[in-house]
């Protein structure tokens, strides 16, 4: 899996469906690559082994798909995979979180976590199990996935025709992928504990006095 390069010319565009589609709406596929995998695709097209435009509409196909998928499986068995208060990780209050976010942040959340590894695939799921209605969650993902879809794989395209033999340095660009794709979750806990710490600091102590 870490050498991507040799991966999707061997696989081609039936391995770039598949792994998009099993990280994008399977739970178990958080530590598949994604945006690495795009970009590398993208200048894999350059060299000339696969097509560009296939490459843009099989990714964008895999994450509409997987979306779809992972909204449905939350919707179904969600329910059932959060109905135990005393599962850490599975806690039924997680639901009313996720759905205050949503409320809260609205279309930014879907294509926002479309670029943060391990929250694309998370976030369908937990839609569906929050009951966001599927006709809005399905407008915001084919957005959401077109933009990723096309978008990443059209850079790492121009990449690969602006820098000569930068198949060279593939392992340093995909680590810069990864790197950059990471910054939005370090800041968003860093804005989370913060407001956590200006809560704790407002809200008063109960303090009971013993006579």
């Amino acid at each position: 899996m870490f050498d991507l390069e040799t991966l999707i010319r061997t696989a081609s565009y039936f391995g770039l469906f598949g792994i998009i589609f099993a990280e994008t709406g399977l739970l178990v596929g958080f530590f598949l690559p994604g945006d690495s995998l795009l970009i590398t695709a993208g200048i894999v097209a350059a060299e000339g082994y696969i097509k560009l435009p296939l490459v843009m509409l099989v990714c964008t196909l895999a994450a509409m798909i997987g979306d779809t998928t992972g909204y449905w499986i939350g919707r179904k068995l969600g329910p059932l995979v959060f109905s135990r208060p005393e599962n850490r990780f599975l806690n039924p209050k997680h639901i009313d979180r996720a759905k205050a976010y949503f409320d809260k942040y609205g279309a930014k959340t879907f294509i926002i976590a479309r670029f943060i590894p391990v929250v694309r695939t998370i976030t369908p799921t937990m839609a569906g199990v929050s009951r966001i209605s599927y006709k809005t969650f399905l407008i915001y993902s084919v957005l959401a996935s077109v933009i990723w879809g096309c978008g990443l794989p059209l850079a790492g395209f121009l990449l690969g025709k602006s820098i000569p033999d930068l198949e060279k340095y593939i392992l340093f660009v995909i680590g810069g992928v990864i790197l950059v794709s990471f910054i939005p979750v370090l800041l968003e806990y860093l804005k989370h504990r913060q407001e956590k710490a200006t809560a704790a600091k407002t809200t008063p102590s109960t303090v009971e006095v013993k006579k």
